[in-house]
């Protein structure tokens, strides 16, 4: 795989598709800004080499329609605050007037790209719509680690077209993963909570990991469903909770003892209904425990993030990670379509 580094920059027009689908409110506004914050750093190095950057992704699901709420204007926004650049951004992401407009970028000069949704073609990985997007640039970057379990034409279509690489996030984000898959310092503690489990990640997981810590909805999941896992030794369920709805001291005290022994640490949804503050105790205190384990400490889930951040805690882990879906099938030992496609 070639990463960014690998490349020649100045005065090359880069393509980087990027991972801009952050939470909205119902008016629009941006949530949670994590994922544009981490992109920063990929964008910044461009503008050094003397790179002519073109931005894009998709922002939610429009289906294949134009809607206003999704146009990429208040990411525009957001990326001039972080970059105190200019950034134009257009109306479109295909078509002849945004390729002249390409052609004709100056050295260190960003162009945002609209929506990618708003064409069906992007989802439906169209030959002939990553081929107009391919148009665009000299050189395609990959930065978007949340989005390379999806076979799309921004993701898998344009590297038949470019020379390709991972963006510095990408590139981050293998390196701290595989630190969890490939020879992991143990003990190794993974922990999912949240209310919508992928049964096959925490099944591979717990074929490496220690012990698996797993919230209250998760145990009630499994029961319903009848799941059985392949190591039940290592699953370690809530002895008490909070009217069902988090983690009671019991079991606060059971998961922080596990996790004060760690040396390596995978955390992936909240422990409680997080949304609620008198639900969010279990929450807290597991993160509290990670951070004063000294562990190697991996975290990802939208939720979790959200949370994380509102608690101004990010910086106290070792990789804080973009993935949801991605995250999960990686560890999983699945092979993403937008990795393999760079390799």
């Amino acid at each position: 795989m070639k990463f960014l580094k690998d490349f020649e920059l100045k005065g090359k027009r880069v393509l980087v598709r990027c991972d801009f689908n952050v939470p909205l409110s119902e008016k629009g506004e941006i949530l949670d800004d994590f994922r544009i914050k981490e992109t920063i750093p990929t964008i910044e190095y461009l503008i050094k080499k003397g790179a002519r950057v073109i931005l894009m992704s998709h922002l939610g699901k429009p289906k294949g329609k134009i809607v206003e709420n999704l146009k990429l204007d208040k990411i525009q926004e957001r990326l001039m605050e972080y970059l105190d650049l200019s950034i134009v951004k257009a109306k479109d992401c295909v078509g002849k007037e945004i390729e002249d407009w390409a052609k004709e970028m100056a050295e260190g000069e960003i162009l945002l790209l609209e929506n990618l949704r708003f064409h069906k073609e992007e989802e439906e990985n169209e030959e002939n719509f990553a081929r107009e997007l391919a148009k665009l640039g000299d050189i395609y970057i990959n930065d978007a680690f949340a989005c390379c379990h999806r076979a799309h034409a921004s993701i898998v279509g344009i590297p038949k077209f470019l020379p390709s690489g991972a963006g510095l996030l990408l590139e981050k984000e293998i390196k701290f993963l595989n630190k969890i898959i490939k020879n992991p310092a143990r003990p190794l503690i993974s922990i999912f909570g949240g209310d919508d489990p992928d049964f096959k990640a925490i099944e591979e997981i717990s074929k490496i990991a220690d012990f698996i810590l797993i919230g209250g909805l998760i145990e009630e999941l499994m029961r319903e469903k009848n799941i059985r896992l392949e190591f039940p030794e290592k699953i370690i369920k809530p002895v008490d909770d909070v009217e069902g709805k988090d983690i009671g001291p019991k079991t606060i005290k059971i998961f922080k003892e596990k996790i004060l022994s760690a040396k390596t640490i995978f955390w992936s949804g909240p422990l409680g209904k997080i949304e609620e503050k008198r639900f969010q105790k279990g929450t807290k205190e597991i993160a509290k425990a990670i951070i004063e384990s000294g562990a190697f400490s991996v975290i990802g889930g939208g939720e979790t993030i959200e949370f994380i951040n509102k608690l101004g805690l990010v910086e106290k882990f070792s990789h804080v990670s973009t993935g949801g879906s991605a995250l999960l099938f990686y560890l999983a030992g699945e092979k993403l379509p937008g990795i393999e496609v760079l390799e």
